[in-house]
């Protein structure tokens, strides 16, 4: 294995020399990490998407580790700036590199990754194309990276005690993703979306955009004092910040049905919402995918 950032460090300690990420506390012991709106690459070492960790009375929980090893490092330094606690969980939220490379910096003796239920099967599938793909677009960063899959699998809903402080966690049919993982905080009633919410970042199809629909439309249905989308602000009022991720799913999935209907070819389906674009960050990036995965779904109904 490549070398870790600044030497081997015990498990649950950052290591010397690794920068902790700036975190904002959005409720009492939550705290995230407002990632910028970018693609991984050299400068950012993947740390691309929001991630936090919540403090119990026993134990922390993390949700979300970044996009390497480093960045997983630098996150662990920012916890350990706030509590000594043991990291009890690590908790991903679906499957993409961003929220999942960074876990080898917390994995160790008493720490239990926690996914969806198709998260190994996701991971394994993915593993060595995420790896290299990664590898080089971060370069030197990516250094010691590796995959790091979940034990404890979550078909429903789970419950998870940090010590007075419980995390509820519930897997979703496909939406953004296969892998879809919510996590609730009941103490301060802070839900952690995951990449179900897209804010300000235009939003990435790697699931089924109907079922991406309708499972936003179950959440939006549900209140909650605030919530942490997957890119974005470190913490967003629910369910005002579903507004604009509904409406570009919507017209996104209007366009391309009459795309469908009027027999326009495929190669043609990334225009489709193109005036939308003023309003997201990334939009050329993303976009063109997310109409042709959107063709490829809805051409076949």
């Amino acid at each position: 294995m490549l070398a870790l950032l600044g030497g081997p460090a015990r498990a649950g300690e950052a290591p010397e020399g690794a920068t902790p990420l700036p975190m904002q506390e959005v409720a009492p012991g939550i705290f995230v990490y407002a990632a910028p709106y970018a693609l991984a690459g050299r400068g950012n070492a993947g740390a691309i998407a929001n991630v936090g960790f919540v403090i119990g009375r026993d134990a922390v929980a993390v949700i979300d580790t970044g996009g390497s090893l480093r960045a997983g490092q630098r996150l662990l330094a920012a916890l350990r700036q706030r509590t000594a606690l043991p990291v009890r969980y690590v908790i991903n939220t679906h499957v993409h590199p961003d929220h999942v490379l960074g876990n080898a910096a917390f994995a160790g003796e008493g720490t239990t990754f926690v996914g969806h239920q198709a998260l190994p099967e996701a991971l394994a599938a993915r593993a060595e194309g995420y790896l290299r793909a990664n590898a080089d677009l971060i370069g030197p960063d990516f250094a010691g990276t590796r995959i790091v899959p979940p034990t404890r699998l979550v078909s429903d809903t789970l419950g998870l005690d940090l010590g007075g402080r419980v995390l509820h966690l519930e897997a979703w049919p496909t939406a953004h993703t296969n892998s879809d993982l919510t996590v609730r905080d009941e103490a301060t009633d802070t839900w952690f979306l995951g990449d179900l919410l897209f804010v300000g970042h235009v939003p990435a199809l790697d699931g089924r955009l109907s079922g991406w629909i309708a499972v936003l439309r179950r959440l939006g249905a549900r209140p909650a004092a605030r919530v942490v989308p997957g890119h974005g602000p470190a913490a967003v009022p629910w369910p005002a910040a579903a507004g604009p991720i509904a409406r570009y799913l919507a017209d996104l999935e209007m366009q391309v049905r009459a795309m469908v209907r009027d027999g326009t070819p495929i190669g043609e389906a990334g225009r489709a919402a193109a005036g939308a674009a003023r309003d997201w960050a990334l939009f050329d990036d993303f976009n063109p995918r997310n109409a042709t995965a959107a063709y490829q779904e809805l051409e076949w109904e």
